[in-house]
């Protein structure tokens, strides 16, 4: 610039030089701002002024470089988006940058992408994609029970002379687990189920019952002519000892349960069970896998209360458009059993791994892999940022509405920031609920996880974090009720992809795509593998088609 005292009020006259590198990063207005030189009270001086000037060949520079801007505007350039604006400041004048209509361009834009529910970034196509359902290929629930089934039904459900009794345990998709179950073996052995008992909760302290937490009305009566389903045992039977098994091994069949029970009953009367959890084969003939699904999917309804409050926060989150729910699996005591770390700093992995070492009866299998085999098996759940890069390179958009189902995190707020930085309409149950309105349910982990059943089973998308009884209660319930998109996250493949910082981020999004295609809530047959459950599983057996030219 022109070295003087006072720029714009020297008496003499200045030029001003002006580099190529400054003019380059010149707004039109700054640039006008250099050009226009004050204007001057004596006219003389002007005159005088301009008579030296024509003589100096940088004015002449100067106005060949006006000529060309002339020229430039006159030919249709928009000189604005060419010169951006300019970080030096003019020493004479200040004037408005043409920031100001760049910002306003930009506000638009945003503004335009918010009327349509999305960020700028997410384009429309992209946001249909996301929320798309999958194709259920025109399956629908299908319980025909044979007539053979129903023959024998008839006299089942008039004997009063054997009872079936049941203890089931573990937390609410557990115990779900247990109670079809149980239903399942009072059927092949031809007995009357008493109301199975709840096991108190030992971790959460829950005494809840079953009628707290069903409707057991209507379990009463949807298996009206399966099996009979009494309260108590008749006062016939009120002193009876019964027979207790306590060792039923896993996977059994039918066959087994009539050989081991059925003598036994027929003798006492009254037979106790415990410990149901995966005692049943998931292999069984074709009418006992249709009264799995017929248990599983219509009769444990839950007890009105709570499904008025699950419906209701359900209703919010429907309010404000399509939404995701994710069933997150990071509390302490899931690190710990799992055998996996957070991640969240060295703090927590060795809070972890104390715990560990404190209490090695936790790990639930696999003891002799390391926490970095596990990951890469597939075997940990996911965290906070693994959640969010998946969600981001499946499709979800930033204004997604996101609905978390789960126990509070190890490491709390900052165990999400990953999620609720990326998308910030996040919510749980204690977000959406009136003040006061969880509070009848605070100490019952039951009721907890019921809310969450309920809002994650009706809303658009589902993914959990981790393999679980949830989860998989839910896979089957969507399954059943049409095939509603669940995502299942593909961990053993894509961890790789996600341990790889040098790829660029679209390559990683088509990839994980590409992984997750077939992962996203289609039609699957059971009997396409070994050993699958049938209230997860519902094709084909409780579920079918007209256009038998389909194949899975």
């Amino acid at each position: 610039m022109a070295k003087s005292k006072n720029v714009c009020n020297a008496k003499k006259l200045s030029y001003i030089s002006v580099p190529s590198q400054i003019i380059n990063s010149l707004s039109s207005s700054s640039l006008q701002s250099l050009l226009v030189s004050p204007k001057r009270n004596n006219t003389n001086s002007f005159f005088s002024v301009y008579k030296h000037s024509c003589r100096s060949p940088r004015v002449w520079l100067f106005a060949l470089f006006l000529f060309g801007l002339v020229g430039m505007l006159r030919l249709g350039w928009n000189i604005d988006t060419l010169i951006p604006f300019s970080p030096y400041p003019n020493p004479c004048l200040q004037t408005q940058s043409n920031t100001d209509s760049v910002a306003q361009k930009h506000d638009a834009l945003v503004a335009n992408a918010n009327n349509l529910g999305q960020p700028a970034h997410d384009s429309p196509s992209e946001i249909a994609e996301f929320w798309k359902q999958p194709d259920g290929m025109g399956y629908r629930p299908c319980l025909d029970f044979s007539a053979e089934y129903r023959r024998t039904s008839e006299v089942m459900v008039k004997d009063r002379s054997k009872y079936l009794l049941v203890v089931v345990s573990g937390g609410i998709s557990q115990q779900r687990n247990q109670i079809v179950d149980a239903v399942v073996i009072a059927r092949i052995i031809g007995a009357a189920l008493v109301v199975p008992i709840l096991q108190v909760n030992v971790i959460w302290g829950d005494e809840s019952e079953f009628s707290d937490i069903f409707d057991l009305a209507h379990f009463k009566s949807v298996l009206a002519n399966d099996v009979r389903i009494v309260s108590s045992l008749p006062s016939t039977h009120v002193m009876t000892r019964p027979v207790e098994e306590k060792r039923t091994p896993l996977h059994v069949s039918p066959q087994w349960i009539r050989s081991r029970y059925l003598k036994r009953i027929n003798r006492e009367g009254v037979l106790l069970l415990r410990g149901l959890d995966s005692r049943l084969s998931k292999d069984l003939p074709s009418d006992l896998q249709k009264l799995r699904c017929k248990v599983a999917f219509q009769a444990l309804k839950f007890a009105p209360s709570i499904l008025e409050l699950g419906n209701k926060l359900a209703q919010k989150m429907q309010s404000k458009g399509p939404y995701l729910a994710l069933h997150l699996r990071m509390e302490k005591d899931v690190w710990v059993r799992t055998g996996c770390l957070p991640g969240l700093s060295k703090e927590y992995d060795e809070l972890i791994q104390s715990e560990r070492r404190r209490r090695p009866e936790l790990l639930t299998a696999r003891s002799n892999m390391t926490f970095h085999e596990r990951k890469l098996a597939g075997l940990c759940p996911l965290n906070a940022i693994e959640v969010t890069r998946l969600l981001k390179a499946l499709g979800a958009p930033k204004t997604a509405k996101i609905y978390w189902a789960g126990g509070q995190p190890l490491g709390g707020k900052e165990a999400l920031s990953p999620l609720t930085k990326e998308f910030p309409h996040f919510y749980n149950k204690d977000d959406l609920a009136l003040p006061g309105e969880l509070e009848p349910f605070a100490k019952k982990a039951s009721f907890m996880a019921a809310i969450d059943y309920i809002v994650s089973e009706k809303s658009d998308v589902f993914m959990p974090s981790h393999g679980g009884n949830m989860g998989h209660a839910i896979q089957g319930q969507r399954a059943f009720s049409g095939h509603k998109k669940y995502i299942t996250p593909n961990k053993r493949h894509m961890l790789p992809y996600f341990l790889n910082s040098s790829m660029p981020e679209a390559e990683f999004n088509r990839i994980i795509k590409e992984l997750h295609h077939e992962s996203l809530g289609q039609p699957e047959l059971r009997t396409s593998k070994a050993g699958r459950d049938v209230t997860k599983y519902p094709v084909p057996e409780c579920m079918c088609n007209d256009a038998h030219s389909h194949s899975i």
